[in-house]
């Protein structure tokens, strides 16, 4: 479970992202936090895979 507190005019331009993509607002944050970490780890990957072979 996960709780956010937010202001009204984060909320709203939540929703107005969330809509343009025909998702709930909850949908829309989920997907945001899934793809952010994605991101995170694919960047830690890349790095290990640097080290390990060296630059190329």
């Amino acid at each position: 479970m996960l709780s956010l507190r937010m202001d009204g005019e984060l909320l709203e331009r939540l929703r107005h992202h969330a809509a343009k993509r025909g998702m709930s607002v909850q949908d829309y944050v989920v997907q945001t936090l899934i793809r952010d970490d994605f991101d995170e780890r694919f960047q830690a990957a890349v790095e290990e895979t640097e080290k390990f072979y060296g630059l190329t």
